[in-house]
C-alpha cells in the first residue's frame, strides 16, 4: 500500500558559473624528498598562523619568567634604555664617548615599548620592563615562524616539523629569544635572512640576493658585526654555485660577472644602513662614531693590554658543553648533519632527487651542504677565540635546530632503506610505524629534557627577580604604610575598589639599595622603584664596575666650543649627558674606588649566603648572619652549584629525592635595622607636621 509520501529535492541552479576549487598545495617541492607514501596525505605541519600562535605562548612565557643570564645585558642595554626613559641609570665604559662600543641606535629601537607599558600600568616600571620583553618575544615569534615555513617549503615538510618542535621547547631559545642583546638581534636578522637564502640562488631571482644581503648587513651594522660570518656560505653560493641556473661552459664567464655585479650592488645598497646608524650614534656620543668598526678594532686590534681576554677566557670545549646544557643531544645531531649527508649520498641518493644533475647544474647535495655549513663556520670561529660567552652563540641557535632536524630526517631515511632491503617490500615499509615512532621519540625526548632544563633555570636561579619583586611589592608598601603615606580607605572597601598603590612617596626616605658581590646579578633599574638609589659596596671583585650616568650637565660639561656634530647633538639628541666623557671609566678593567659607597650608607643590601658551606672575607662578610645590623626582609633559595650533583643541578624533576642531591643558599634582601628605623621615624614626623 502506498504511503502517499513524496520526496522533493532542491538543487542550486546549474547555469551559474562556479568558482573552481583551489588546487592543493604542491608536495615534494623541497631539496629533500620523501621516498615512502609520496602519493598519500601530506604529513601534518602547522600553518604560519598556527605556528605563530603556538610560538607566542612559549615566547611570552619566556618574557615573563626567564632569567637574565648575562650582566652585560643589564648594564650595557637595559640601563641605557632606562636612562633614556627615566633620566638615570648605570653607564659602562663601553658607553663612554671615549670608547663608543655600544650602539645607541640599537638601544633606541626599544624606546617605544616601555612607554606602552607605562600607559597600560601607569607608575609601575615593571610593566615597562616586561613590555620590552614581550616586544622582543613577538619579533622572535614572527622570525621563527617565517624560517619554519621556508624550511617546510624549500627543504622538506618533516624537517620543518622537527625544526619547529626543537625550537619551541629549546631551553636555549627560551633565554635567547627575549634577551635584550645585539647577539639576539643578530639572531633575528640572520634567521630572517636564511628564510630568503634557503631558496636556491638564480640569476632571475634578484630579490633573494637583495633581501638576504640587507638582513645580514642589518644584523651586523645595527647589532653585532661579527654575525656577518654567518653569511660566508651565502656569499660563496651567490658567486660560485649555479643553484637553479643551467650554465653552459660558454656562458660561465658572463654568468659569473652577472652574479658578482648583483652581489656587489646588493652590498652597496646594504651599506646605506650605515647612514642612520652612524647618524644616531654620532649624535649620542657628540662626535663622529662608527660603532661596528669600534667593536672590531677593540676585539681584534686592541693590543696586548686591551681586548676581550681581560674579561676571562675559557677552554676550547666551552661552547660544546654550553650547547649540551641548552639543547641536550641536539648539538651532536647538528654536528653530524654533514657526515650524515655524505652517507646519504651513497646509500640513499634518491632522498635528494630522482634525477642526476649534469655538469651544467648544481647538485642538490652541494646546495644542502651550503645550508648546513653556517653552523660549522660559526662554531669554528667562536671556538678559536679565547674569550667565550654563551650569548655569542645566540645567532646560530636556529641553525643548530635546523641542522639537527636535517640529521634526524636523513637517519630516518637510512632506516627506511634498511627496512626495504631486509623485507624486500616497499609496501610494508609504507605501512610501518617504525620510522614515525623513531623520529617522534627523538623529538619528544629532546622536548622533555629541554622543559626540565627550563624549570631548573626558574627554580634554581630566579631569586634575583623574586627579591626585586618582594622589595617593590612588600617592603616598600610596608614603609609607606607604617609612616602614614598610604591613603586610608573606609572599612569594608574591597581590594578591587582600591587603586594601585602609589609608590612615589618612597623618595622621601632617600633609600639606598646596595649590591656587593652580587653586583653581576642586579636585574636592572626597571625592577627598582623610582626614588631609590642603587649603589655598589666593595667586594672581592677588583675590576671596573659601572658608574651612574650624569643626570645633569652644566657649564663646561656641555662644551661651548664644540664641533658641528656636538652642536647638532646638543640641539637634536634627547639626552646630552651621553656625550659627556667621564674620567672614572677605562678599557683596562681597572677598578675605580669612586664607584663604591661605604656599606654603612646602605639601607638595604642584596647578598647571597650559603649556610651549609659558609665562607667570608673582610670584604665579603656574611651579612645575612649579622643580625645586630641586618634584618632579613625576604630570602629565596639559590642553587649552590659547586656542592650539587651535576645532573640534578642541570635539570629539574619533581620529588624530594631529586632535590636532595642539590644544596641551596639564601638569596636575601637585607634591611639595615638602625638606618631604616631612623628614616621611618623622620618621615613619620614630617608626615604629621
Amino acid at each position: 500500500m502506498s504511503s502517499q509520501v513524496q520526496n522533493l529535492t532542491f538543487r542550486r541552479p546549474t547555469n551559474d558559473p562556479q568558482k573552481p576549487k583551489a588546487a592543493p598545495a604542491a608536495r615534494h617541492t623541497g631539496i629533500l624528498q620523501d621516498q615512502l607514501r609520496r602519493a598519500q596525505r601530506r604529513p601534518w605541519v602547522p600553518s604560519f598562523s598556527l605556528a605563530v600562535r603556538i610560538l607566542l605562548l612559549a615566547r611570552v612565557s619566556g618574557a615573563m619568567y626567564s632569567n637574565i643570564s648575562d650582566c652585560d645585558e643589564v648594564y650595557n642595554f637595559w640601563e641605557p634604555l632606562h636612562f633614556l626613559e627615566q633620566g638615570y641609570g648605570f653607564q659602562t665604559w663601553e658607553l663612554s664617548p671615549q670608547y663608543a662600543l655600544r650602539s645607541w641606535a640599537y638601544i633606541l629601537l626599544h624606546y617605544i615599548p616601555p612607554h606602552i607599558g607605562n600607559i597600560v600600568l601607569s607608575g609601575d616600571k615593571r610593566a615597562a620592563f616586561f613590555a620590552v620583553r614581550i616586544f622582543l618575544a613577538t619579533i622572535s615569534v614572527l622570525v621563527e615562524a617565517t624560517l619554519f615555513r621556508t624550511i617546510v617549503e624549500r627543504i622538506n615538510e618533516r624537517v620543518g616539523r622537527y625544526y619547529f618542535f626543537f625550537m619551541l621547547f629549546s631551553a636555549g631559545m627560551w633565554n635567547a629569544s627575549v634577551a635584550f642583546l645585539p647577539s639576539t638581534f643578530a639572531m633575528y636578522t640572520s634567521a630572517l635572512a636564511f628564510s630568503y637564502a634557503f631558496t636556491p640562488t638564480s640569476t632571475k631571482n634578484s630579490r633573494r640576493t637583495l633581501a638576504a644581503t640587507l638582513l645580514f648587513a642589518t644584523g651586523a651594522i645595527v647589532g653585532w658585526p661579527f654575525a656577518l660570518a654567518l653569511a660566508i656560505p651565502f656569499v660563496f653560493e651567490e658567486l660560485f654555485v649555479y643553484g637553479a641556473d643551467i650554465v653552459t661552459p660558454e656562458d660561465r664567464l658572463p654568468w659569473f660577472k652577472n652574479r658578482v655585479t648583483r652581489l656587489v650592488g646588493a652590498g652597496l645598497a646594504a651599506s646605506l644602513i650605515f647612514i642612520p646608524v652612524v647618524g644616531i650614534d654620532s649624535l649620542a656620543y657628540g662626535k663622529l662614531e662608527i660603532v661596528p668598526w669600534n667593536i672590531i678594532h677593540y676585539n681584534i686590534f686592541g693590543g696586548s693590554e686591551r681586548g676581550p681576554n681581560l674579561y676571562g677566557t675559557a677552554p676550547w670545549d666551552f661552547y660544546i658543553n654550553n650547547l649540551i646544557v641548552n639543547f641536550n643531544y641536539l648539538p651532536f645531531l647538528a654536528l653530524l648533519s654533514l657526515p650524515a649527508l655524505s652517507i646519504s649520498y651513497f646509500i640513499d641518493r634518491k632522498r635528494l632527487g630522482f634525477t642526476t644533475p649534469t655538469a651544467n647544474q648544481s647538485s642538490p647535495f652541494t646546495i644542502l651542504a651550503l645550508r648546513l655549513a653556517p653552523l660549522y663556520v660559526w662554531l669554528a670561529i667562536l671556538t678559536l677565540q679565547p674569550h667565550k660567552e654563551e650569548r655569542f652563540m645566540f645567532p646560530a641557535y636556529p641553525l643548530l635546530c635546523f641542522n639537527a632536524a636535517v640529521c634526524v630526517y636523513l637517519v630516518r631515511g637510512w632506516t627506511e632503506v634498511a627496512f626495504v632491503k631486509v623485507t624486500k617490500s616497499p609496501y610494508r615499509a609504507s605501512q610501518s610505524l617504525i620510522f614515525s615512532n623513531l623520529t617522534l621519540s627523538v623529538v619528544v625526548a629532546s622536548s622533555v629534557i629541554s622543559l626540565s632544563r627550563i624549570l631548573a633555570l626558574f627554580q634554581y636561579y630566579h631569586a634575583p627577580f623574586s627579591a626585586a619583586l618582594a622589595f617593590q611589592a612588600t617592603e616598600v608598601p610596608r614603609l609607606l604604610n607604617v609612616t602614614g603615606l598610604l591613603p586610608v580607605y573606609p572599612e569594608g572597601t574591597s581590594e578591587e575598589d582600591r587603586p594601585r598603590i602609589d609608590l612615589t612617596p618612597i623618595k622621601d626616605f632617600d633609600l639606598a639599595l646596595c649590591f656587593g658581590k652580587e653586583w653581576h646579578r642586579f636585574p636592572g633599574s626597571y625592577l627598582v622603584p623610582n626614588g631609590i638609589r642603587v649603589e655598589f659596596v666593595k667586594s672581592e671583585f677588583d675590576g671596573m664596575l659601572p658608574r651612574h650616568f650624569e643626570e645633569k650637565l652644566v657649564g663646561a660639561a656641555v662644551g661651548e666650543e664644540a664641533g658641528i656634530v656636538k652642536r647638532l647633538s646638543d640641539k637634536l639628541w634627547m639626552k646630552p649627558q651621553t656625550t659627556y666623557v667621564p674620567n672614572d671609566l677605562n678599557d683596562l678593567n681597572k677598578e675605580d674606588m669612586s664607584h663604591y659607597v661605604p656599606v654603612s650608607q646602605c639601607d638595604y643590601l642584596i647578598d647571597l649566603d650559603f649556610p651549609l658551606h659558609p665562607s667570608s672575607t673582610s670584604l665579603e662578610p656574611r651579612y645575612a648572619t649579622m643580625t645586630d645590623t641586618w634584618e632579613r626582609v625576604s630570602c629565596h633559595p639559590f642553587l649552590d652549584a659547586r656542592h650539587s650533583f651535576l645532573l640534578t643541578r642541570m635539570f629539574w624533576l619533581p620529588g624530594s629525592k631529586w632535590k636532595s642531591q642539590n644544596e641551596f643558599g639564601d638569596y636575601c634582601l637585607l634591611r639595615n635595622k638602625e638606618r631604616v628605623e631612623m628614616k621611618e621615624k623622620e618621615v613619620r614626623r614630617r608626615a604629621r607636621d
